[in-house]
């Protein structure tokens, strides 16, 4: 099973990949599909939002999509750390960094 830490460090791995993109960068299309890589990002910043809530037993909320995309790496890491705090069970720690892998991959 996946750890916090093992989801901490694939979202490290992500934030790496795309904490010094420019506005071009997130505006162009993900490879593989027909959103840009802002799109991508907000939508896994959204499912890891959603598991959080779900593992704390709150109702799910949308999280904002900010005019900066150059703030989604910092949503990513503050919806990732209300995910590990909730104490999730195993499972979700595991679609969460499947998710966050997933992501990266397409980027």
């Amino acid at each position: 099973m996946v750890s916090a830490g093992e989801l901490s460090r694939a979202v490290d791995l992500l934030v790496r990949q795309v904490g010094h993109w420019q506005q071009p960068r997130w505006s162009a299309t993900a490879a593989g599909g027909n959103v840009s890589r802002a799109d991508l990002v907000h939508r896994l910043v959204q499912e890891v939002a959603n598991l959080a809530a779900d593992a704390a037993g709150e109702p799910r909320r949308v999280v904002p999509r900010l005019d900066n995309d150059l703030a989604l790496p910092d949503q990513l890491r503050v919806v990732a750390a209300d995910l590990v705090a909730a104490a999730p069970p195993p499972e979700a720690l595991a679609r969460a960094a499947a998710e966050v892998t997933a992501t990266r991959d397409a980027l």
